[in-house]
């Protein structure tokens, strides 16, 4: 692609979450929404790849279904109470309708079925940006609402935990499974979202910092599959070494990075009486974990018959930028010593 319609589509993309970011508005928000598809979608189907034109093609459908919903919630909102303002949501069913439409703008259960289809079908790059950067400015407006719907979030955030532990179990492509791990990440966020908006977004930017560590790492191996781990040994045997380390963190073990928000949140939801509530999530990260000891298991532990093709990988030139990789690498592994720090800040009182 060239290098200043890259630039000028990067652009919209940032321009479109920071407007969203500084909106209060419904109408501009919805506005900022569709500046930001709009500037994704060409960097999506840049490849001209048919299973790359067919999952933009799907993404565009859900997204402007997604958009449409946004906008008929907020003018039934501007009808029913006169006045427009994202902080100021007081009727049942806009509010309902507004939840719907930004759960099926990031994926959540049940209106998570084309996120693993559409993830699948682009590279590694193009799925890094959707599974992190794309979650940002939908989020951003869960966070404004503080939405009052408790029946239709907790029917939400439950089922996001089970179907994404469940149904990345029998996955065998690494997108796949990685769309349903976003799947169970976000609804550990939605969890503790109506009970402490601090501690979700602390969840989201520790997400953002794993999930982008595990794309960058799978990438820099060019993995795409289960399979092809195996041999990721031959080709950086030392990021092989840190990448079940990633995994585990991912799936919340101590001493690593994501014990720390999914600990807090066990707590909090403990501390508001909903120990039924925090069982189940600790019961559903079991499958989530299941899968990413699968993937460290085929990754360590296993090794491809010796029939590769052509030139040894090993420790192959590679050109790609390994500075952020490492970055994130660093950030999903060491802050759990930084527990205390986050608790001075979800708790300044």
């Amino acid at each position: 692609m060239n290098p200043y319609i890259l630039s000028t589509l990067l652009f919209g993309l940032g321009l479109g979450t920071t407007i969203t970011f500084a909106s209060s508005h419904w109408l501009l928000a919805w506005m900022a929404l569709e500046m930001n598809t709009l500037a994704i979608i060409p960097l999506m189907a840049q490849h001209h790849h048919p299973r790359a034109v067919e999952a933009t093609t799907k993404y565009f459908l859900t997204q402007a279904t997604a958009a449409a919903m946004l906008l008929f919630a907020s003018t039934t909102t501007a009808w029913l109470t006169a006045q427009w303002a994202i902080q100021q949501m007081t009727h049942p069913l806009p509010s309902t309708i507004l939840i719907l439409a930004l759960s099926l703008k990031i994926g959540l259960a049940p209106v998570h079925s084309w996120l693993p289809e559409v993830l699948q079908g682009f590279d590694l790059t193009t799925g890094l940006i959707l599974s992190t950067w794309q979650k940002l400015a939908p989020f951003a407006l869960l966070l404004q609402m503080q939405p009052a719907g408790a029946t239709l979030l907790v029917i939400l955030r439950l089922a996001s935990t089970l179907i994404g532990g469940w149904g990345g179990l029998n996955q065998t492509q690494l997108r796949n499974i990685l769309a349903y791990s976003s799947i169970a990440h976000l609804g550990w966020m939605i969890l503790i979202l109506q009970f402490s908006p601090t501690l979700a977004l602390l969840a989201l930017l520790t997400y953002i910092a794993m999930t982008s560590s595990t794309f960058l790492t799978f990438n820099l191996n060019n993995s795409t599959n289960i399979t092809s781990l195996a041999i990721s040994w031959a080709k950086s045997p030392a990021l092989t070494c840190l990448t079940p380390l990633i995994l585990l963190s991912l799936g919340g073990l101590p001493p690593l990075t994501r014990f720390m928000p999914k600990w807090l949140i066990l707590q909090d939801l403990t501390n508001q009486d909903l120990p039924c509530t925090a069982t189940l999530a600790a019961l559903t990260a079991l499958l989530s974990l299941y899968f990413y000891l699968r993937l460290s298991y085929a990754m360590t532990l296993t090794m491809a018959p010796n029939n590769l093709i052509g030139i040894t990988p090993w420790r192959t030139h590679h050109s790609q930028l390994t500075l952020p990789l490492a970055f994130f690498t660093m950030l999903t592994l060491l802050l759990l010593p930084l527990t205390p720090s986050a608790l001075a800040l979800l708790s300044p009182y």
